[in-house]
């Protein structure tokens, strides 16, 4: 079966009913080829959603029941390889250790046809098709994280790629102070699975609003660069807009050197992020 028909047999849209959407970057164009009105309203919903990102919509597009059933059990064997390989490890894992590990480790499994299918249709398939329209910095499915290129960064259980990475985070600490945090570095391709896939089933198979909350695997920057940072005793705050109400935050925007990937009202599909540092200005 092609991966476009794989796709369709397996996502409908569950909420509202009524054909499956076509891609957001089309309704952009057909909005601008329509009248300013119809444009200032599409717009507007667009934003609104971005902005209440955790909620579902009528254009959202969500996983049947098998999909469903998929994803739940892709989810479980995520968790327990990443369990099974310890935390900071799994950030490095590829799609190739994965297998090896689910094939030789029983408390892991090995992950069955439907499931390899599953997840290539989501690695292959455009995220742009359930909203998401930022770049794809990782084509293949098997890409790996080279140990040699990247360093485990002390009392925060991440990595970060040597380099310009490293050092960008090294001059934030210099000039913001001990209290700013790398609360994320490099993350694998299966890290970037397990992230999204149990944001869409804690978010009952819909697609569109785990891509609002998450990048989709092959789309996040961390694979090839970007961290995110925090305040020191913020917890998982440092993942909110609470985290522009910090001191850290606040130095951090002083800064000339630093960019947020994300920022408010930004055009890709994607919630407000102040804590993700662009790394390359190129991409």
């Amino acid at each position: 079966m092609k991966r476009r028909d794989f796709l369709k047999a397996l996502i409908a849209v569950t909420i509202g009913g009524g054909p499956v959407p076509k891609v957001m970057a089309e309704m952009t164009r057909i909005a601008y080829s329509r009248t300013p009105e119809s444009h200032d309203k599409y717009i507007k919903d667009y934003l609104h959603k971005m902005r209440n990102f955790n909620k579902h919509y009528g254009e959202d597009v969500c996983l049947d029941r098998e999909g469903y059933q998929l994803l739940k059990l892709s989810v479980q064997r995520l968790r327990r390889l990443q369990r099974t390989v310890g935390y900071g490890n799994f950030y490095l894992v590829n799609f190739d250790d994965a297998l090896k590990i689910g094939r030789n480790y029983p408390r892991v499994g090995r992950f069955s046809k439907k499931e390899l299918d599953f997840l290539q249709m989501i690695f292959y398939e455009d995220a742009a098709y359930y909203g998401f329209l930022g770049e794809k910095p990782l084509q293949d499915l098997t890409a790996r994280i080279p140990r040699r290129e990247v360093v485990k960064v002390p009392y925060t259980g991440n990595y970060l790629y040597r380099g310009l990475p490293l050092e960008t985070y090294k001059k934030i600490k210099r000039d913001v102070g001990e209290r700013a945090i790398l609360t994320s570095g490099v993350r694998s391709v299966m890290k970037q699975f397990y992230l999204f896939l149990n944001k869409a089933y804690r978010s009952k198979g819909n697609l569109s609003m785990a891509s609002r909350s998450l990048a989709p695997p092959g789309y996040s920057f961390h694979g090839i660069g970007d961290f995110d940072v925090g305040q020191v005793g913020f917890g998982i705050a440092n993942f909110s807009a609470r985290f522009t109400t910090t001191e850290v935050y606040k130095k951090l925007k002083g800064l000339g050197y630093v960019e947020i990937r994300y920022p408010r009202d930004n055009r890709l599909g994607v919630r407000f992020e102040p804590w993700h540092i662009k790394v390359n200005s190129k991409v």
